[in-house]
């Protein structure tokens, strides 16, 4: 699949999102930020968690900087807010279950 072929949502000011097929209870997306651009507001993570893997570019967590290559989690109760200066490319996945069932 080339999931640039894949309608994007805007999020927000610079903030596109392709959702992806998946399985059940987990969903898989794509998300592109512009330089400069921010995440609308907190991103909170009131399910089982949230991962994504940067691709391209650079995303900004805080003071944090992951780069291509960067897997990063979040477990439940979490939230955050990124950014980039680069522009960036992450593939991501939400979590809406427990190993033993569903949320």
């Amino acid at each position: 699949m080339d999931v640039d072929e894949v309608p994007a949502v805007d999020i927000g000011p610079g903030v596109r999102a392709r959702l992806l097929p998946g399985m059940p209870g987990i969903r898989t997306w794509v998300i592109d930020l512009d330089p400069g651009a921010e995440w609308p507001e907190l991103d909170v993570h009131e399910t089982y968690g949230e991962a994504y893997f940067v691709v391209r570019g650079e995303l900004i967590e805080g003071g944090r900087v992951h780069g291509p290559g960067t897997y990063v989690a979040f477990g439940p109760g979490t939230s955050h807010r990124p950014r980039s200066e680069t522009g960036v490319r992450a593939f991501g996945f939400n979590y809406d279950v427990l190993p033993d069932g569903p949320a």
